[in-house]
């Protein structure tokens, strides 16, 4: 069973990708946000494992930024294939 593929519906997945990239760009700043307030409690200071624990996540969680620009860049490259194949179908 092939599926039949729309110029419609391709547009319409552009809006539902800028959507998923907005939300990872406000989840990602909120999240940094709790980090760094974590880090500045003065309980954390005090406790070196606390702070300790803090630093490693905090790393952690800045390498995933740096993978969105090849998530984008992949999702819509399969966009643009979409638009190719609906375009070359016809005749």
């Amino acid at each position: 069973m092939q599926k039949k593929l729309s110029k419609k519906g391709v547009f319409d997945q552009l809006g539902a990708l800028g959507i998923g990239v907005a939300t990872l760009v406000i989840t990602l700043a909120v999240v940094f946000l709790i980090l760094a307030q974590v880090g500045a409690n003065a309980q954390v200071v005090n406790d070196a494992n606390a702070t300790r624990s803090t630093l490693v996540l905090t790393n952690a969680a800045a390498t995933i930024p740096g993978w969105v620009p090849l998530v984008i860049l992949v999702a819509v490259g399969g966009l643009i294939l979409s638009l190719v194949a609906v375009f070359g179908g016809r005749r």
